[in-house]
């Protein structure tokens, strides 16, 4: 009797197993939302070098590459076996922002830039910046001055009983003596 009445509680225990609802037909993450009720924080992944329309039009061929590197940036990726060749890619995901990639290729004949491969979409400073700013502003604007009927609607200030005349009325104050500014001007006084 006593070891079937110790074996009751692992009995409700393993009964109790087959109530709970199977991992796979809990509500899992769709789309953006997990359970369907809140997003998870992403990381911003940004990698590689940011080259706009403004910086790429400065490189000519011809030049050094010293003067490609110091126009572009370094590259991000050079090959021992292909030195001729210096590859800039960018990637950015920003929650928020459309997922960006692009890859511009600058190919060398010697130590002279001999061409510049740019993709079609490379934006401009500007048009890179809108792309990646998730701020959005409210449409709603402070207010920062009042207009000439609402200062008008505005009740006068107190004025209190013990309210102090001005200085210019009286002078200086009675029995307020304060020490020079200056060190000098009081040693010779």
């Amino acid at each position: 009797m006593r070891p079937l009445l110790a074996s009751l509680p692992l009995l409700a225990l393993l009964g109790g197993c087959s109530i709970m609802p199977r991992w796979d037909s809990l509500p899992s993450i769709t789309g953006e939302k997990v359970l369907g009720l809140m997003t998870p924080y992403r990381v911003e992944v940004v990698q590689g070098n940011v080259l706009t329309k403004e910086m790429v039009a400065r490189v000519k061929p011809g030049m050094p590459k010293a003067q490609v590197r110091d126009l572009l940036g370094s590259p991000l990726l050079t090959d021992v076996f292909h030195e001729s060749r210096w590859d800039y890619p960018f990637t950015i995901r920003r929650q928020g922002a459309p997922y960006q990639q692009r890859l511009v290729v600058a190919l060398f004949d010697g130590d002279r830039l001999k061409s510049l491969e740019v993709p079609d979409d490379l934006p401009s400073e500007v048009d890179f910046v809108a792309s990646v700013n998730t701020f959005r502003p409210s449409s709603k604007e402070p207010k920062l001055q009042l207009t000439e009927a609402e200062r008008e609607a505005l009740p006068p200030p107190k004025r209190s009983a013990e309210a102090a005349p001005t200085a210019a009325a009286e002078g200086p104050a009675p029995g307020r003596v304060y020490p020079p500014l200056d060190a000098k001007a009081g040693a010779g006084s």
